[in-house]
């Protein structure tokens, strides 16, 4: 059954434990992102764990392999569950955080490549010199970095049945740019509601302000977490 990850959209340690805290059992899985770890640090990471959540630390690593490699140690050993490095970094970067990751044994954290940012369109490819379709180039990314040792890829969710076929049964694909149907969609150009993304093929869902946002925020991720529910069993 596919996973909900709320994204850590806040600025200080003691929102992330109050955020937590809050949303109590009705989450279990936390991403903590490129803003908030550098604002917070390594502590934040402990501060979800210590109070028994999963955790996605999506920092997006790209530098030369030895760089990653010694990153990716940090963050399985902060108990990080999953993590990101950039598709685009080559396969010598992508084997070097396969490698970090498994040499920390059982705990070992999935390696997720970043295809294409979901704030990207075929405009933003084109003005970058990319000549492939946003599609192809996504399948390219996710082929490359599956092909050398990647658990799956963070794609937007309407690549994710392309995705599916593409990399087969076993590969993770967690989509951004989920947003329940009628809700903002922010500065997300590649979206999906969260029923169509797990019927595509999502492993995990990552939601932000459709959450943290609500009125009731407990509510707002038991109902999305019911919907992926409901779309599983289709």
């Amino acid at each position: 059954m596919a996973e909900l990850i709320v994204a850590l959209d806040v600025s200080s340690k003691t929102e992330v434990e109050q955020t937590v805290d809050r949303l109590g059992d009705a989450v279990s899985f936390y991403k903590i992102g490129l803003e908030l770890f550098s604002a917070v640090g390594p502590d934040v990471v402990r501060a979800v764990k210590n109070r028994g959540k999963r955790v996605f630390l999506d920092l997006k690593l790209h530098d030369i392999p030895r760089t990653v490699e010694r990153a990716v140690s940090v963050g399985a050993s902060l108990g990080a569950d999953l993590m990101t490095i950039h598709a685009a970094g080559g396969k010598a970067m992508i084997q070097a955080a396969k490698n970090a990751a498994l040499a920390a044994g059982a705990g070992a954290p999935k390696i997720l490549a970043v295809t294409i940012l979901t704030s990207l369109d075929q405009s933003d490819l084109d003005d970058l010199g990319i000549t492939r379709s946003v599609a192809a180039q996504v399948e390219a990314l996710g082929k490359l970095a599956c092909g050398n040792g990647a658990d799956g890829i963070v794609c937007s969710p309407r690549e994710v049945a392309a995705m599916r076929a593409a990399l087969g049964p076993h590969a993770l694909l967690v989509t951004p740019g989920v947003r329940p149907a009628g809700a903002d969609v922010g500065d997300q150009k590649r979206v999906a509601t969260p029923a169509q993304a797990v019927a595509d093929g999502s492993t995990h869902l990552v939601v932000g302000r459709p959450i943290l946002a609500a009125a009731d925020p407990c509510a707002a991720a038991r109902a999305i977490a019911a919907e992926m529910a409901g779309a599983s069993r289709c």
